[in-house]
């Protein structure tokens, strides 16, 4: 593949990127994952559990967890009128994230030095 072609595909890799890379972007979900791992039930988490946990509201909870699950680090399981959220276990999208950030990293040390020492 040639390096343009390379640059080509990463741009459209960044695109593809972007939802995850907003979501895990924000200090408040970054947390909100971290207290999810530490919960660490394999039945997943309800909206209320992860309030008692943090000092965020319901409805912060509930809109963090939904900008999560589009990115496709979450996902939820319905049993009645509850909500049960738990990691994407195919990791899809971690998965193209660190793809795309291989590529930047092979791309970048083929560029010639420029920092004129």
């Amino acid at each position: 593949m040639e390096p343009n072609e390379k640059i080509f595909t990463l741009a459209e890799n960044f695109s593809a990127s972007a939802k995850i890379l907003t979501a895990i972007g924000d200090e408040t979900r970054q947390h909100l994952i971290l207290e999810m791992m530490k919960m660490g039930n394999c039945m997943g988490v309800r909206v209320g559990d992860i309030t008692k946990k943090t000092n965020l509201s319901r409805p912060a909870v509930s809109h963090h967890l939904q900008i999560m699950k589009d990115a496709g680090i979450v996902k939820v399981r319905k049993e009645g009128t509850k909500n049960y959220y738990y990691f994407d276990p195919e990791m899809e999208a971690f998965e193209q994230l660190v793809s795309t950030l291989q590529l930047a990293m092979k791309i970048s040390k083929k560029l010639p030095d420029r920092s004129c020492e």
